[in-house]
């Protein structure tokens, strides 16, 4: 479902006023002002105040705001539940009772100028594609419309997205097109975050050098272009199957460029497919792979936290969904799981703290699995 003109519906908690607006100022009183008795566009406080009011129209039908994510609401009626995902002013809705989701949209219906979508098939630019009891996520429309907006619909696919022998470093002269540079990478980000996780390593490495890009950054740049040409129907498959979350963990120690810093990456499966997945910079200068790997560990090991949390609020979840998270670093399983602390490691101490915590209370199980 979607809200129309979704901030007007925010009361004010403030006074505010605004200037009459052009083409309906009333002749004779050209020097008042209009109080505004609810929220407007463009008000600094709109968001939240349209939140405001959502959050207090549910749970005034008994809908519950789960902790980990504010903008999920759960409501449990009769061993049945019924969940609303927000964003903004988009919503999903399902649950286990068909009857139950029809009364939840009438609900909102009559509380808010609601646009009824039907079953959802696309939503934040996502197709939805529904075969044989799986359920597919796909931007292959998105990827069309961005490869032809930049001119590189006509090019020759490559397999790869990045070639591991290119040594990208820092610019210090004149950047090349960097304007069309940065439009590139934000497009790519968004395809990346919401059902992309192949590309994540790459645009987070040439994100580093949006500010200032020459010949080899463009070079990197239209490989990953060529790539996503010839996996334009790309996408993640939920097949229900296995039913547990799983986590891979991985590092890059700096080999490769002129950076200090090691790069971060993890992805955790659920259904068959991805569910959340990153690529980062990390924020300490990891003296070796270990401790890159070790750091990288203890990144999956809060992002395993939270998921484990969030699945609880679905109907038949529990605690014991997590399955294990896989690292490829015998080193950095082992400091983890070792009691005591080798001194000589003091940089990444609260990192060891934290990953051996969440192994005791039984957050996160960590397994050995082979780089290739």
């Amino acid at each position: 479902m979607d809200v129309k003109s979704a901030f007007l519906n925010g009361d004010l908690e403030e006074e505010i006023y605004m200037v009459q607006p052009e083409g309906c100022v009333v002749s004779g009183k050209e020097n008042k002002v209009c109080k505004l008795l609810k929220s407007l566009y463009g008000l600094k406080q709109a968001p939240k105040q349209w939140y405001e009011k959502f959050n207090q129209v549910l749970l005034s039908d008994g809908f519950t705001s789960i902790e980990v994510d504010r903008c999920v609401y759960t409501k449990l009626v009769d061993n049945e539940c019924v969940i609303i995902s927000l964003y903004v002013d988009d919503m999903l809705i399902f649950g286990s009772n068909l009857d139950l989701i029809y009364k939840t949209k009438e609900f909102l219906a009559s509380n808010f100028d609601m646009k009824d979508m039907g079953e959802a098939s696309v939503i934040l630019g996502i197709k939805i594609i529904r075969k044989n009891n799986n359920i597919m996520l796909t931007q292959e429309h998105y990827v069309e419309k961005l490869l032809k907006k930049f001119g590189h619909f006509d090019v020759k696919p490559v397999s790869t997205p990045y070639d591991a022998n290119t040594q990208l470093k820092k610019n210090l002269g004149d950047p090349v097109a960097q304007s069309e540079y940065a439009q590139i990478i934000g497009s790519l980000l968004h395809l990346m975050n919401f059902s992309r996780p192949d590309i994540a390593y790459v645009v987070c490495r040439l994100s580093r050098y949006t500010h200032n890009p020459n010949r080899d950054h463009w070079t990197a740049l239209v490989r990953l272009m060529k790539y996503l040409r010839g996996t334009m129907n790309y996408g993640i498959l939920y097949s229900g199957f296995p039913s547990v979350l799983e986590g891979f963990s991985d590092a890059n120690w700096i080999s490769d460029s002129d950076e200090i810093k090691s790069t971060s990456g993890y992805i955790f499966t659920l259904g068959g497919g991805a569910i959340t997945w990153k690529s980062a910079k990390q924020t300490i200068i990891a003296k070796s792979t270990m401790e890159s790997e070790f750091v990288a560990l203890e990144l999956a090991g809060n992002e395993a936290e939270w998921l484990k949390n969030f699945l609880e609020i679905f109907h038949g979840f529990k605690t014991n969904t997590f399955d294990s998270m896989h690292c490829d670093c015998q080193a950095a399983i082992a400091i983890a799981k070792n009691k005591t602390f080798n001194g000589k490691n003091r940089h990444i101490r609260l990192r060891h703290d934290v990953v051996k915590q969440q192994l005791n209370d039984g957050v996160i199980s960590i397994d050995y699995v082979k780089s290739k």
